[in-house]
């Protein structure tokens, strides 16, 4: 009974000490790509030339909807609800690209392409994240956004954005550790 007791005692005091976060879980989200980093998307993006560029030379360049997972088609009227969001924007205020192939409708057609890398790592004590006292979590990684405009096969217009480089850090105190969602579970305890 002793020694299970020094054992118990020997753990916690284990788990205080910030050398054993290994054990803590860890998440790697990886959006499947061919681009292994923000500047391989971007690089790609970039040879995509607005009236040159046809759909054959997107697939060539990893944008290919029914091959690479994560290129999503967006319909015409998709595109309507992207660039002409509320009545203060009109036509005429839209790049002629755009404009001609929202005029085609049918003939119109985009892609939206999000490749991403995320990693996120929890990190501290163990005792205290497993009793819920403390929660610190790591993400790294990068997240690429892009649309692609295309009018029958030609691409008219494309735009990107994104976040190359993702470092965040998300730190949960909870007080009264386990017991701090109990007023979720039983509404009618009131603790303070």
């Amino acid at each position: 009974m002793i020694r299970n007791l020094f054992l118990i005692v020997g753990l916690i005091a284990l788990s205080l000490n910030s050398g054993c976060s290994g054990m803590l879980p860890s998440i790697k989200q990886t959006t499947k790509s061919p681009w292994q980093s923000f500047a391989d998307a971007k690089k790609s993006f970039d040879k995509i030339i607005p009236n040159q560029t046809r759909r054959k030379e997107l697939k060539k360049l990893g944008f290919d909807p029914f091959r690479v997972p994560n290129v999503k088609l967006v319909t015409y009227l998709d595109l309507m609800k992207i660039f002409l969001p509320n009545q203060s924007i009109i036509m005429a205020d839209l790049d002629p690209g755009v404009r001609s192939c929202l005029e085609a409708k049918d003939a119109c057609q985009g892609y939206e392409v999000s490749p991403e890398k995320l990693d996120s790592k929890r990190v501290g004590s163990v005792f205290l994240d497993l009793f819920n006292f403390r929660r610190t979590t790591i993400t790294t990684g990068w997240r690429f956004k892009a649309l692609i405009v295309l009018k029958n096969d030609l691409v008219v217009h494309k735009v990107w954005g994104g976040e190359p480089r993702i470092d965040e850090t998300e730190d949960k105190r909870n007080p009264l550790g386990p017991l701090q969602k109990i007023d979720h579970i039983v509404p009618d305890i009131k603790l303070f």
